[in-house]
């Protein structure tokens, strides 16, 4: 299929996720912009899509920067004339111990957590939204987690980070929809690339495999990016204001 063919994606973040994005996006047809603080790995990503025939370029980006966000912004347009959709894609994950809650989390860490998860996302949407509304509109989607609504005993700020990032996209959906600005959410749950599955010890990966109600495989990147596709895309063009879980059902909401 080739759903975003014409369409210029902005994906402000790679990893295992931001790579299966990417390669996704540019299959159905987009020019894909992928940028990431670390270059040579976002480079990587893009020439495998322009080995297979597809259109990208790769840019270092530090989505907490708004200089960084902005020349990526005028790259894209520049290039292919405009800004179709964005997907702020990256995070902090320093507040990730076990044994720590609300008294006992470093303050260092938690206003670090929210600088990246939260404003971070904030002036992602501020440098690509004018780009999107230029074009008469578009998608932007910002990645989630069930620890935005779940109630953990742990990892406190970067569940305020997701639930915060949450609201944001609410706002861009109320305020922007009339002007053609589609908003959502896309919330993994546990998801399995080479780098995660090669950190997780035996007894993790069973605790995985516990939480989700399909048990024959952990989510895989490419799972996260069908979904954000179809968001996207014009099929998606009445999709918006939703927070869509793609997690093997860990999380069930209303």
């Amino acid at each position: 299929m080739m759903r975003l063919e014409g369409k210029t994606i902005l994906l402000a973040g790679g990893g295992g996720i931001g790579g299966g994005l990417a390669r996704r996006d540019a299959r159905e047809g987009a020019n894909v912009l992928l940028g990431d603080i670390n270059l040579d790995a976002a480079a990587s990503v893009v020439d495998e899509i322009t080995a297979a025939g597809g259109r990208g370029l790769a840019v270092a980006l530090d989505g907490t920067d708004e200089r960084s966000m902005a020349k990526a912004v005028a790259l894209a347009c520049a290039t292919y004339g405009g800004l179709d959709g964005l997907h702020a894609n990256f995070a902090s994950f320093v507040d990730q111990d076990q044994d720590t809650g609300v008294l006992e989390l470093p303050l260092a860490a938690f206003d670090e957590t929210l600088r990246v998860n939260l404003r971070g996302f904030y002036l992602c949407t501020r440098a690509a939204l004018p780009a999107i509304l230029d074009r008469g509109g578009g998608s932007i989607i910002y990645t989630s987690s069930p620890a935005a609504s779940k109630g953990e005993p742990t990892r406190v700020a970067y569940a305020i980070s997701k639930a915060g990032g949450q609201t944001l996209m609410r706002h861009v959906a109320a305020r922007y929809g009339r002007r053609g600005v589609r908003a959502n959410s896309v919330s993994p749950g546990s998801v399995l690339h080479e780098r995660h599955e090669a950190e997780l010890t035996p007894s993790m990966k069973e605790w995985l495999y516990s939480l989700a109600l399909i048990k024959s495989r952990l989510g895989r990147p490419e799972d996260v990016a069908a979904m954000c596709a179809l968001l996207m895309s014009d099929e998606g063009s009445y999709i918006t204001g939703q927070v869509i879980s793609v997690d093997g059902g860990v999380t069930m909401r209303l």
